[in-house]
């Protein structure tokens, strides 16, 4: 069954399009001639042929549309008709199994229905295959938050999926399947890539080392423990000895050879005192000394050398070295170097006093170590930059994998989940071909047996019987052809009556056939399958006692549909013609609205452009029915209410009760009749001469009154069942309204 046809861009219809949905297996639209009517019934026809509009099939099942309209009854009205071929009649046996084969065919098609509605579309919007989108979408959301997260590192390595979070998500799946790089830390990814892809990139010149080795060997001299004095065996050392002033001696002997005199108290000295002084500090006391003096001098220029090597490193504001650091390094060290030349220099003076230097390794490796980092870095970049492109693809590629490895859960949920809708979409898959298989079978073995039992025969007999039955005696149809296959329209005497049939005989001859070809096929196979059916006008041109015949034919394939026993599973009819339109809708359980199943359609044109609008009800009305919902409606106008009455009370006693107004107002007594007659005369007065607000005031209180007489003349003539039935119970919220019914109106004007 059709659920929704959309006409858009053809004929008079705007680019926007209309809409018939929801569509029920009965479908009643009503339209002037040139409104759009046949435009519908064409795209039900054929709706691949008009690429802007649409048919939309109940769970997908497509049906074999037959479509009765002016374009069939120019396609098929010649001279030959193809034959109908409807089951004949035959043996019991056989017509059981054609029953029981078309059951199992529909069973198979219901199952293959089944699991295409579990499976879903193809654009996923429901089904597994809609679990399958959903899953998807939310994978690539989840995919696009990674993203977002890492573009500012590696937006150069996104190159391609930055700007589509599908691509994004399919380059995810892929690198997961076929991803081999080394995990290597975001940290030092985010460095090589800001290395890789910097602006202006080139070789970086190594950073210049230092070495302290000279240094620390000074600080394991051993003559700097050592206490530095004169030979012991000279007479004078006991005393020296035993004073402790060898360096105070030594430091005045200089002064004893330039006079006779004792450089420290002056008093004459013996001339060999000196010679016994020299004697003391021999040459093992020089040596030592020299060596003292040696291990300062190199300790100062060496400490001068590597302070000013660091100085030159820090000038260099290299990006591998943190500045900060650094100096606070040179400055420990060279506070170190400072103190221990300090020492040096008080143990050159003071050569008897051990010392120990103050040790520049805890203070001096940790520069050693920045600086060896810093040139490993170098050394890294600088091999980056000799090899930018395979360094780059190999960047790339662990990129990926530390993304990988970073959401490796929220991947495994999806490839888990996606896996058993896969599994779920390849059963259903395979379940449809199957019973798709299944259902080919059952179509073919029923076409096997309609072949055997077709005919299309009865049908010439039927369409003659009913042509004769309505005076229709000038011609008629036999079968004809090689194997009596097609059918011939000709007179009595045998000869071509195509050509000279009215447009009136025309059109029945061609509703006949479209009749019973609802109920056949024009091959011997298929002539038990389902359809939907579509009259566009059966009644133009058609007299007056064959729209008769037409309407009951056609009530009766409504009839079929509306009880699901025949093989028209829908019917539309488009008419514009308002006694057939009343007649073929006619519904006596119908109540204040349509039936559940069926609907009402209203194609107008306004300003040159088709517009389709959909209705509760019957909305096609005679004018006396749409006289009454002015008068159930409590908001009606105190103005118009009094010609309003006056065309019920004309309509209904005078033209077809035949009631005379004086026998009516004989039916009151008193003061009722007195009512009454006021009613009468108010009504011709309000209803054929203008308004005089002196004379007559029609008030809120006045209405009612003579609303209440007006009521009460149809009980008193016994058609009070006429006045229930016509003001209902409640007032109709449907296009019986006065404002609904006023804008039918206007529109039947126009037919």
């Amino acid at each position: 069954m059709i659920q929704e046809v959309t006409i858009a861009g053809e004929a008079s219809y705007s680019a926007a399009g209309e809409t018939l949905s929801p569509l029920k297996p009965i479908n009643f639209i009503f339209g002037t001639n040139g409104t759009g009517k046949t435009t519908i019934s064409r795209v039900i026809a054929n709706p691949g042929a008009y690429a802007s509009c649409g048919v939309i099939w109940k769970q997908g099942r497509e049906l074999t549309c037959l479509v009765y309209n002016s374009d069939f009854v120019a396609r098929k009205f010649a001279s030959q008709l193809p034959g109908i071929f409807t089951l004949g009649e035959t043996e019991r046996d056989t017509l059981d199994k054609i029953e029981a084969a078309k059951t199992k065919a529909a069973r198979f098609r219901d199952d293959i229905a089944q699991l295409e509605g579990t499976l879903g579309p193809a654009d996923g919007s429901s089904g597994k295959r809609g679990d399958m989108r959903t899953l998807r979408s939310q994978f690539e959301a989840d995919c696009w938050k990674v993203k977002t997260k890492h573009d500012p590192h590696f937006k150069e390595v996104f190159t391609g999926v930055r700007n589509a979070q599908a691509r994004f998500c399919d380059r995810v799946l892929s690198e997961m399947a076929g991803n081999t790089a080394r995990l290597v830390a975001l940290e030092e990814l985010k460095r090589t890539a800001a290395t890789l892809y910097a602006e202006g990139l080139e070789l970086r010149a190594a950073i210049p080392t230092i070495d302290v080795t000279d240094l620390l060997a000074t600080e394991a001299l051993p003559v700097l423990t050592k206490k530095v004095v004169g030979k012991q065996d000279v007479d004078v050392a006991a005393l020296i000895r035993r004073l402790g002033n060898s360096d105070w001696v030594r430091q005045g002997l200089p002064y004893l050879g330039q006079g006779s005199k004792c450089p420290f108290c002056q008093q004459g000295v013996e001339a060999e005192l000196a010679d016994r002084l020299n004697a003391f500090f021999d040459e093992s006391f020089i040596n030592d000394m020299a060596a003292i003096a040696a291990a300062l001098e190199s300790y100062e220029v060496s400490a001068d050398a590597t302070l000013s090597r660091l100085e030159e490193v820090a000038a260099l504001h290299s990006g591998q070295l943190d500045e900060a650091l650094l100096r606070a390094d040179i400055d420990r060290l060279s506070a170190r170097l400072a103190v221990n030349k300090r020492v040096l220099e008080a143990k050159k003076r003071e050569p008897s006093t051990p010392v120990v230097l103050e040790t520049l390794a805890d203070v001096a490796q940790p520069v050693i170590d920045r600086i060896a980092a810093a040139n490993a870095a170098i050394a890294t970049h600088n091999k980056l930059v000799n090899n930018v492109p395979s360094e780059r693809a190999t960047l790339v590629g662990q990129v990926w994998r530390c993304l990988l490895d970073e959401n490796s859960a929220t991947i495994a949920t999806y490839q888990s989940e996606k896996q058993k809708l896969d599994r779920a979409v390849e059963g259903l898959t395979a379940g449809i071909a199957a019973k798709r298989r299944l259902w080919i079978e059952a179509k073919a073995e029923l076409r096997e047996l309609e072949k055997r039992v077709t005919s299309v025969q009865p049908t010439v007999t039927e369409i003659n019987n009913l042509l004769a039955s309505f005076g229709f005696t000038g011609f008629s149809l036999k079968t004809a052809g090689d194997r009596d296959h097609l059918y011939e329209i000709v007179r009595n005497d045998g000869g071509d009556a195509a050509a000279t049939l009215s447009e009136g005989e025309k059109s029945f001859v061609c509703f006949l056939y479209f009749y019973h070809l609802l109920r056949g096929s024009v091959s011997e196979s298929d002539v038990t399958s389902d359809r939907v059916a579509v009259f566009d006008d059966p009644v133009s041109s058609l007299d007056s006692d064959v729209l008769f015949i037409v309407n009951a034919l056609i009530k009766r394939v409504l009839k079929e549909a509306c009880e699901g026993i025949g093989q028209v599973k829908q019917v539309f009819v488009l008419t514009h013609n308002i006694y057939f339109h009343k007649e073929v809708s006619f519904d006596r359980n119908r109540g204040a609205e349509c039936r559940a199943h069926e609907t009402f359609w209203i194609v107008r044109k306004v300003a040159g452009v088709s517009q389709i609008v959909g209705h509760r009800t019957n909305p096609i009305k005679t004018s006396y029915e749409l006289l009454w919902p002015e008068v159930r409606n409590p908001d009606r106008s105190t103005l118009t209410i009094q010609n309003t009455l006056r065309r019920i009370v004309e309509n209904y006693f005078k033209i077809l009760g035949n009631f005379d107004t004086d026998d009516i107002v004989a039916q009151f007594h008193g003061r009722d009749q007195l009512v009454c007659a006021s009613l009468f005369s108010w009504v011709n007065d309000g209803s054929h001469s203008a308004h005089d607000d002196l004379y007559i005031s029609a008030d809120e209180g006045l209405v009612a009154r003579y609303l209440d007489v007006f009521r009460r003349i149809f009980e008193k003539t016994g058609h009070d069942a006429h006045y229930r039935m016509m003001m209902g119970p409640e007032p109709a919220a449907s296009i019986s309204t006065a404002a609904e019914g006023a804008a039918v109106a206007a529109a039947l004007q126009t037919v």
